[in-house]
């Protein structure tokens, strides 16, 4: 594991760390860079290097990740809007279409981890974006609950690439203490994809038109800005530093040299198989899965269904689509709050612990309250939304603490396939025969929250575990040091005198 120095991340690599690193860096296509660039670079302006990345990648991440949260939300605004009587839905079947993405999701992130080893990662997140956005247009074309199904598991398999890509991309470019508040910005994507995907629907259900119905115009265009930004992402984001067309060479070496200090390798493809075995044996990434499944039960319910549940509280379906964009402004204040006190104290596990507290307590009064108090129950709903920055946290976490170019892949995988584990389970919970107030998915808000809050705590506990041992072991190490030194270099049978 690579440390990340501070008080949330172990301090110490293990043997078989150390083993592949020297592997790693022997294949990093930026080792091969800065050595054959020479030593005659000229001084750089760091914050003026920093402000040209700032500009250039994280535009392009924040609008791939509220496209790609824009587009699976959809059909929650599509429930208010006629989508389940247009094509006759019966039953569980919205349930099942909803869960149909998150299945395909988490099948598409078996082999992601693998292919970012052997792609370029900016071109593969492109090409992925484009395919969704045809996907999401294709959404309008269907006629059953067939149909949809289609439309939503292509929709899974396309968005899976979004979040390893965005991990590795940002671990890439920036050093570890810069990481946070880039992951936050870009994530915010996802609030900024609540609003805009309540105003949008809003504004279609305004349309009366008797030819195509407002949902389903809703859905070509936004399948069709969706292929705009995928196009745009194909031409403008490099796949590594080194393929940087708007950095000077001498901006570039800089680049790769404080990068370097992550200890995190920025391109190898070939596939380490004993970094793979060692993430295997790693109880930190088994935490870090538990609490990303528990968080995102939550999220399943409240992408899917908010509206739903909003509506179901008497409001309209226009209403219903403008009272959810709150939920939007939550999870970017949370996002961006969260994202800036881990950059300066990296206390990510308190973090974890206490964004799940509102979570829960959201979950409380969606369950608990009388019908007749809507403020209460539209309060629990949006602070249901204080979970959103903890897939941010924990990609960040692992982004930190997980070295080897391999190792990270697979654990980005593993982390957003887990975060499918949850979107599959969130939705389940709504059963036709709980409505209007499906009970059972909101308690389940609730006990999911508290489960994640304590395995943020047990992840804090082991890693304070680990940075014990290894203090433990370099004092051992160093008294084993001090007992064979030979007599003859103690001063007191020195043949040369001591200094003076």
């Amino acid at each position: 594991m690579a440390s990340n120095g501070k008080s949330d991340g172990a301090s110490t690599s293990s043997p078989v760390s150390e083993n592949y690193k020297d592997i790693d860096m022997q294949m990093d296509g930026a080792l091969s860079y800065i050595q054959n660039a020479g030593n005659d670079a000229s001084p750089v302006d760091e914050k003026l290097v920093v402000r040209k990345i700032d500009w250039r990648i994280i535009p392009i991440m924040f609008a791939c990740y509220t496209m790609q949260f824009l587009d699976k939300v959809l059909i929650n605004y599509a429930a208010v809007m006629g989508l389940p009587k247009d094509l006759k839905l019966v039953g569980n079947q919205f349930t099942w279409a909803a869960t149909a993405f998150s299945i395909a999701y988490l099948i598409a992130e078996i082999p992601t981890g693998y292919i970012l080893q052997k792609v370029p990662v900016g071109r593969y997140l492109a090409v992925n974006v484009i395919l969704w956005g045809i996907a999401t247009g294709c959404t309008a074309a269907a006629k059953d609950f067939n149909g949809l199904l289609i439309a939503r598991i292509f929709l899974g398999i396309f968005e899976a690439a979004i979040a390893p890509c965005l991990t590795i991309i940002t671990g890439m470019w920036y050093t570890k203490s810069e990481q946070p508040p880039r992951f936050g910005f870009w994530y915010c994507g996802l609030g900024l994809g609540q609003i805009v995907g309540g105003v949008i629907s809003f504004g279609f259900q305004q349309v009366k038109g008797e030819s195509i119905a407002g949902w389903k115009i809703m859905f070509i265009a936004l399948g069709l800005i969706t292929v705009a930004i995928g196009v745009w992402t194909f031409f403008y984001l490099p796949d590594t530093p080194m393929g940087a067309g708007f950095l000077d060479k001498n901006e570039t070496v800089f680049v790769l040299e404080r990068i370097g200090e992550n200890q995190t390798g920025v391109q190898g493809k070939k596939f380490i198989t004993s970094q793979a075995v060692e993430l295997a044996l790693d109880p930190q990434i088994y935490f870090m899965i538990m609490i990303t499944v528990l968080c995102s039960v939550s999220s399943g319910v409240i992408t899917t269904y908010s509206a739903t549940i909003i509506k179901n509280f008497g409001y309209s379906g226009p209403n219903s689509a403008l009272l959810n964009t709150p939920s939007g402004i939550v999870s970017i204040v949370v996002s961006i709050l969260s994202s800036i006190a881990v950059g300066r104290s990296s206390n990510r596990w308190l973090w974890i612990a206490g964004l799940a507290v509102p979570g829960a307590m959201g979950g409380a009064l969606m369950s608990f309250l009388p019908a007749s108090n809507k403020a209460g129950l539209l309060a629990g709903i949006y602070l249901v939304n204080s979970i959103v920055p903890v897939l941010l946290l924990v990609f960040n976490w692992l982004s930190s603490n997980i070295a080897g170019h391999t190792k990270r892949s697979i654990a980005t995988s593993l982390v957003a396939g887990a975060f499918s584990i949850g979107s599959i389970i969130g939705p389940q919970t709504f059963q036709a025969r709980d409505a209007p107030n499906y009970y059972p998915a909101k308690i389940a808000v609730l006990a999911t929250q508290a489960g994640a809050a304590l395995f943020a705590v047990f992840l804090r506990l082991y890693y304070g575990w680990q940075n014990s041992l290894k203090e433990k072991r370099s004092q051992e190490l160093s008294e084993h040091q001090d007992d064979h030194v030979s007599d003859d270099f103690k001063w007191g049978n020195c043949k040369i005198p001591p200094p003076l």
